[in-house]
């Protein structure tokens, strides 16, 4: 299967996942935040979880990742360039979550919606 042309897929596979969304949120509400912030700010994330985003995220040049040569380490992590560019991204998607998120129809009440049945 080919690279699609498409910039929506494209951002989509980007951004795919939940705590990817989540993990930017966090960024641009907090500045620079160290793993075990994050964590606290994401409830339900696994340790493997994050740190995964994480690693993909910095790979992509999305999140900048700062070591400091400390005993215990310190790691920090913040928005490079590219990654704030991302802010209007996740301020729509948020005006939409507050303003048309609750008119969605449930899954189960739209005519040929997949049943788990």
């Amino acid at each position: 299967m080919g690279s699609s042309n498409c910039p929506i897929e494209r951002s989509v596979r980007i951004l795919d996942g939940k705590w990817t969304l989540m993990i930017l949120r966090e960024l641009f509400q907090d500045g620079t935040r160290r793993f075990g912030e994050l964590r606290a700010g994401l409830p339900g994330v696994s340790p493997k979880t994050l740190a995964e985003r994480l690693r993909t995220l910095e790979q992509q040049g999305i999140v900048h990742r700062e070591v400091y040569p400390e005993i215990p380490p310190k790691v920090e992590y913040s928005l490079t360039p590219l990654g704030e560019t991302l802010r209007p991204v996740i301020e729509s998607l948020r005006d939409w979550g507050e303003h048309w998120a609750d008119q969605v129809l449930p899954a189960e009440t739209v005519v040929g919606a997949p049943s788990d049945a």
